[in-house]
């Protein structure tokens, strides 16, 4: 068998594992597998493309690709086995972003290959140059607003129309570099430089709420800009993989806008929760007083239900109580409860957040249930126990036409016997707006951080 068709099996074998792999991604218990099963494809494609070649490649060419792996996988596996759980979504922003600016850069050392002139060849680099670059500098604006750094949008005058001029003027040149044929450095940067700067324009108007729509999107773009790439160099499994990233991040994206009840327009252009006010104070009279209640009481109270749902936010992954609240499960199961976790699509700071959280703390699959099934069961629960979450379980949602996340899918939580919330403090959550769920009757709060508090709910409950 000649070498070129011992490479076309091995990317199809490889392009067989990354579909089988994202099918198993779509299952907590095998995404695991998944994981490494599409892993192991990468890797032959790799081996594959490095070694079988009909052209001989000067040793030292071998030794810099060897090298530059193993920094890459030293890197990738120290920030994987180290990162926290709440700062997961800005690795993965980032690392979305490193795919594009790769793809970026190949389009920035094709375009000067004169086998390229073909007009068909530079529409494709120069279109995987833009894509790749606004997905770079984009997930790195995301990764400094999760991270804090830029924690609120901001907004130039006009700033939508100074975004789509700023596109049109970048198609213009785009279209200008492939038809004129020009190959002058200069305007290529300028051209790569452009697309760097329509993607900070891009996501740094955007609130706060929308990043993880903002990164399966952006995510979408490193998949579409990989397939750019694929089909530049003819290489099936480099097409495959990035079609599949490009396809799966688009319908994340279309999934969680979906979750939050908002088109992907809205998202773009305009930023939830920014103006919707901050939160009331503690006990505001136009809306109703709290009321707290004891971690002995509460203890009283879960250890004489029947069934009791755990609502995980991203509190819980700040005081990373995830195996705390595992405990609780397990002693509550002890003495005859029924324990589920209700999970929403966009709890957390990504998609799948709460699933990885407790995913980590060995909390068994079938009790992460999610918002479309659980909700039917919230009104024959006992006690429901919201750790760290806020907006997805507020009934304005419902009531309040007045509310910017009205519509917006929640978990039915008041619709319980006995709502609980854990929270540090009555500020407002991610969208910046208050939380009614406080003030119903049913509500009593439980104040002070998640992992501290729960801790002090197990010692209780093995004194009953």
């Amino acid at each position: 068998m000649e070498l070129k068709n011992i490479l076309e099996l091995i990317y199809l074998i490889a392009s067989v594992t990354f579909v089988v792999g994202l099918k198993m991604l779509s299952n907590p218990e095998s995404a695991r597998k998944g994981n490494l099963v599409a892993a192991a494809g990468m890797t032959i494609a790799i081996l594959g493309t490095i070694f079988i070649r009909s052209e001989a490649i000067p040793t030292m060419i071998y030794i810099l690709i060897f090298l530059a792996i193993a920094v890459g996988t030293v890197l990738g596996w120290t920030a994987a086995k180290t990162v926290k759980m709440t700062k997961m979504p800005e690795m993965v922003s980032i690392f979305n972003g490193m795919g594009g600016a790769c793809a970026a850069l190949i389009s920035l050392i094709e375009f000067q290959n004169p086998h390229n002139a073909a007009t068909l060849l530079l529409s494709t680099i120069v279109a995987g140059l833009i894509i790749g670059s606004v997905s770079f500098s984009g997930s790195v604006i995301a990764f400094l607003k999760l991270n804090g750094t830029l924690a609120k949008a901001i907004r130039l005058p006009r700033y939508n129309a100074i975004n789509n001029l700023f596109l049109l003027g970048l198609a213009i040149f785009g279209a200008y570099m492939v038809l004129s044929g020009n190959h002058e450095l200069p305007l290529l940067f300028a051209l790569f430089a452009m697309a760097l700067l329509y993607g900070v324009l891009f996501v740094i108007p955007i609130g706060g709420a929308d990043m993880p729509v903002v990164i399966s999107l952006l995510n979408s773009f490193t998949g579409l800009a990989a397939a750019f790439g694929g089909f530049l160099y003819g290489n099936k499994v480099m097409l495959t993989g990035g079609i599949l990233v490009g396809s799966a991040g688009t319908i994340l994206t279309i999934v969680m806008c979906r979750a939050m009840n908002r088109p992907l327009f809205n998202v773009i252009f305009g930023a939830f929760g920014e103006s919707a006010g901050s939160a009331g104070p503690a006990g505001d009279s136009a809306k109703g007083s709290i009321k707290d209640i004891s971690v002995s009481d509460l203890a009283v109270l879960m250890n004489y239900s029947k069934k009791v749902i755990i609502v995980p936010g991203y509190g819980l992954a700040v005081a990373q109580a995830q195996h705390v609240i595992h405990e609780l499960e397990k002693i509550l199961e002890e003495r005859g409860v029924e324990v589920k976790y209700a999970i929403h699509p966009v709890a957390g700071r990504m998609p799948g957040h709460m699933n990885v959280l407790l995913a980590e703390a060995n909390v068994d699959y079938n009790k992460l249930v999610e918002m479309e099934e659980i909700n039917s069961e919230f009104e024959t629960t006992d006690v429901v126990l919201v750790v760290g979450a806020n907006d997805v379980v507020n009934p304005a949602a419902h009531n309040n036409p007045a509310s910017p996340i009205y519509g917006m899918p929640i978990l039915d939580v008041e619709k319980a016997h006995h709502i609980v919330v854990n929270k540090r403090s009555m500020n407002a959550g991610y969208a910046g707006i208050d939380n009614d769920l406080f003030y119903d009757p049913k509500t009593s709060m439980l104040f002070g951080d998640a992992k501290a508090a729960l801790t002090s709910l197990l010692a209780e409950l093995k004194t009953l």
